[in-house]
């Protein structure tokens, strides 16, 4: 982190605390990470030592961060609307052109990935990471045990993101991210050199790409026989369309070498 992290819902906390007259309030200025205290004014408010304006406007759904002189928000435009969006459970989602990335309704998106993590055993094993995004999955690798983990993400606006999200893994001797596009780079991969894979994609309308025939044939080449891979689909058009993408990439994945099962959200698949 450079500096706090605010939202909305901390200066109506705030507010609320200066209505009734209180100036020190302890609060957390990173995403419910950890709490502080900071001392509060009508226009200002001060923290370790350092003087604060209120971010003004302050919109819903928005995190801002302290740029040296400004409160801006926690987004970049660089053709996509890529942003970083306050959750109910503390660790943050991030959008797409207004498409959420994580799940966040039912449970929180770092908890949402221990699960999935769970489902490849990670423990001594070298797992690949195809599309990082702000690097859950790489966390809950790293913490059950990871031997390496190699972790791309193509979106330079998203690894900056991550680097401003306190709840976000740092790199280490364990874990390493590339900024790349993972469809070129598993190119460069040797055949089973990896134990396990974790496969997030953005939905197939946003990277048709990522559920072709031929980057699971890479997958399948890159992968031990009988190492795991989690393929996270979710149910996008079910309802509108009555297509099932879950279905379709479990076919795809078994013509590439895979025994699948639907799990949740995705596919749970082993190499034969």
């Amino acid at each position: 982190m450079t500096g706090p992290l605010l939202t909305l819902g901390l200066l109506e906390q705030w507010r609320a605390a200066l209505s009734t007259g209180t100036s020190m309030c302890e609060c957390s200025l990173d995403l419910q990470r950890s709490t502080t205290q900071v001392e509060l004014a009508v226009d200002r408010w001060r923290w370790q030592d350092a003087s604060y304006p209120y971010p003004d406007p302050c919109k819903d759904r928005t995190i801002y961060h302290w740029d040296g002189s400004d409160f801006e928000p926690l987004a970049r435009y660089g053709g996509s609307l890529i942003k970083l969006v306050p959750t109910d459970w503390g660790p943050p989602t991030f959008e797409i052109d207004g498409i959420k990335m994580l799940p966040t309704a039912k449970v929180s998106p770092l908890a949402d990935a221990e699960r999935k993590v769970g489902l490849i055993r990670p423990r001594g094993k070298r797992i690949l990471d195809t599309c990082g995004g702000l690097g859950y999955f790489a966390d809950w690798c790293r913490r059950g045990g990871a031997a390496n983990v190699l972790s791309f993400e193509r979106n330079p606006d998203v690894l900056w993101l991550r680097s401003l999200n306190p709840w976000s893994p740092r790199e280490d001797e364990v874990l390493h991210v590339c900024l790349g596009d993972v469809t070129v780079e598993i190119g460069g991969l040797a055949d089973a050199s990896v134990d396990a894979i974790l496969h997030d994609p953005p939905r197939f309308g946003i990277a048709g790409e990522l559920y072709s025939r031929d980057f699971y044939a890479q997958m399948a080449r890159v992968i031990k026989r009988r190492g795991r891979l989690f393929h996270y689909t979710g149910s996008p058009n079910k309802l509108t369309s009555g297509r099932d993408v879950p279905a379709e990439v479990a076919n795809r994945l078994r013509a590439a070498g895979f025994d699948t099962r639907v799990n949740g959200d995705g596919v749970l698949a082993i190499r034969r």
